[in-house]
């Protein structure tokens, strides 16, 4: 074996050794809570499909609708033709949804969450800029961090007192606050009222990535920042609509300057193909579903499920974390024990992720039980009843 390949493979069989090894699963059917993945029928607590959208039929049609207007792809960049109307309009459907906090809000539309993190931090600092990042900030959050050339700032997780003292002993000329506001592995909120205080008090920027909020959240499910009833310049809101929205790509929403701003500077928005028409067309279908009485019944019936879990995972031997969102983690800690309750459960035909470092502090070794409204009682009770055979060794 050649020698550069004989590096990886050592380098694979250590993260076997460790535990750590990744492996995706196929699913035959869409995303769903009943699925058939690798050609059994499972229970799926895997996905952030927290509304039940993805294979809602209004969006299915929706999507179908797109590709016959607009055909299968966009063709450019959203700068050289490939913006198309659906674009535009949901980036207007958007800005009216999400945008209530700031005056003249406008929305970007990109391809992934992903994309637009890098983006916004990239465009928005630079040398001589110093970004305050939460220590359980998303990867995507400090690759832009990282990729910005700004000096970061650490802060401990939702610590505002460490923040505060951060932010005082700082002379940049541009600050930036960075934060999730649901986090995904832990399922709790960020202190969003008193960041925004000390972003307003330092002249700073408060980006805020409301991926698992989105939807959820707030009246109508606007958000995190709704949820709060946050008004202020120094906002920018960004959110995926993969998850809770059950289609494709992701937005920034902020003060037109703002966003005129990225579209002249941020890098990964102009030098990229512009989404697929139809994904966009279907978003828009998605929001007027999110904003509206089956939008409501779909929240109510996922706070019931999530109270019904939180009650059920505090019965267990294990260490459920605090959360009032759909992310609701249990914590068993070492990395073996995870992956083999996770292939018990499996067994049984419940799909429910092991999550490992580096994505979580080592020791910390969890089940992340997703919830969505499309699950149903009986599906809560089919997995309290498999992790309590867990606990009594039965299984």
């Amino acid at each position: 074996m050649m020698p550069l390949l004989a590096t990886l493979e050592q380098g694979l069989a250590d993260i076997d050794a460790q535990g750590l090894r990744r492996r995706r699963r196929t699913a035959d059917t869409p995303c769903a809570a009943h699925m058939m993945v690798d050609g059994r029928e499972m229970i799926g607590f895997a996905s952030n499909d927290y509304l039940g959208l993805a294979a809602h039929p209004l969006l299915v049609a929706a999507l179908a609708e797109g590709a016959r207007r607009y055909g299968a792809g966009s063709g450019g960049s959203h700068l050289l033709g490939g913006h198309s109307r659906a674009h535009a309009q949901l980036e207007d459907d958007l800005a009216g949804f999400v945008g209530g906090f700031v005056d003249a809000p406008r929305a970007l539309y990109f391809s992934t969450g992903y994309m637009a993190n890098l983006a916004t931090l990239t465009a928005l600092a630079g040398r001589g800029a110093t970004l305050f990042s939460d220590a359980l900030n998303h990867a995507s959050l400090i690759d832009g961090a990282r990729l910005s050339r700004a000096d970061v700032q650490v802060y401990p997780h939702a610590d505002t007192e460490a923040l505060s003292t951060m932010l005082e002993a700082s002379d940049a000329a541009v600050k930036l606050i960075v934060s999730d506001t649901v986090f995904s592995m832990d399922g709790d909120v960020a202190p969003l009222p008193r960041l925004l205080e000390l972003a307003e008090r330092h002249g700073a920027w408060l980006i805020l990535d409301d991926a698992h909020g989105f939807g959820v959240l707030g009246p109508q499910g606007r958000g995190a920042i709704a949820h709060e009833a946050l008004r202020s310049p120094h906002l920018i809101s960004i959110g995926t609509l993969g998850k809770a929205a059950g289609v494709s790509g992701a937005f920034v929403v902020a003060h037109e300057t703002v966003i005129e701003w990225l579209v002249q500077r941020a890098r990964p928005y102009i030098f990229t193909t512009a989404s697929v028409p139809a994904a966009a067309h279907a978003v828009s279908a998605s929001l007027r579903i999110i904003a509206g009485d089956e939008g409501d019944a779909r929240r109510a019936h996922l706070q019931q499920l999530i109270e019904r879990t939180r009650a059920m995972l505090k019965a267990t031997p294990w260490l459920p974390v605090d959360s009032h969102t759909a992310v609701q983690p249990l914590i068993i800690g070492a990395n073996d024990a995870t992956l083999q309750i996770a292939a018990t459960l499996d067994r049984a035909g419940l799909w429910v992720p092991a999550i490992r470092p580096p994505t979580v502090p080592a020791g910390t070794s969890r089940l992340r039980i997703s919830l969505s409204a499309a699950h149903s009682h009986a599906d809560i009770d089919y997995l309290e009843a498999g992790l309590l055979q867990l606990s009594e060794g039965t299984v």
